[in-house]
């Protein structure tokens, strides 16, 4: 069967463009035996029709012996929680979502009245106290310090360092005090 298809795009393609002149001379040849060559099948496995409700039986017995994922609840809470994990996943989807959300309203910005510019934006930061500028800063300064850190700790994991779970506590607390002292210098003097 494979040798058929084989053959026959073979035909196809040198027929399709026939500059080849050892193809085109034996082009005969070749479509007489690809029609001669003829291929047995064998089973292997007998199969049998089956009703929808026998069907349905096996499934559910099959499906008693599949494994169950756990709930997070039998894990370690340090590990889950408060882990790099779960948090590099949360500040990664908070900054693609918050990118999207500010896409679509930039577009529909003029037609509704709003002034999205970077003149108006800057212009209401401007008026803003300097407490509320440090923490709205801190706001966006930690979650990219910590995605930025903890990525580096996951491309670690990739190649298969720091694996021991000594290490793993070690090096998330690293990363989430390196995060929150860098946040606050982008915060406070960027």
């Amino acid at each position: 069967m494979i040798a058929q298809r084989v053959g026959t795009t073979a035909l196809r393609r040198v027929a399709a463009s026939p500059s080849n002149v050892f193809f085109t001379a034996n082009l005969a040849k070749l479509g007489m035996t690809a029609s001669s060559i003829q291929s047995t099948q064998t089973r292997l496995v007998a199969t049998q029709k089956l009703t929808p409700t026998d069907a349905h039986d096996i499934l559910a017995a099959q499906r008693l012996h599949r494994p169950v994922s756990p709930h997070l609840e039998i894990y370690d809470k340090q590990q889950t929680f408060f882990g790099g994990s779960i948090w590099q996943r949360i500040t990664g989807s908070a900054f693609s979502g918050g990118l999207y959300v500010f896409g679509a309203a930039y577009l529909v910005a003029p037609l509704i009245g709003w002034h999205l510019e970077s003149a108006s934006l800057a212009a209401a930061f401007g008026g803003l106290p300097l407490a509320v500028k440090g923490g709205l800063k801190f706001l966006l300064a930690w979650p990219f310090t910590f995605h930025a850190l903890n990525g580096v700790r996951h491309l670690t994991f990739d190649i298969g360092i720091g694996f021991k779970r000594k290490d793993i506590v070690k090096t998330g607390w690293y990363v989430w005090g390196a995060s929150i002292v860098t946040g606050l210098y982008l915060a406070m003097f960027v």
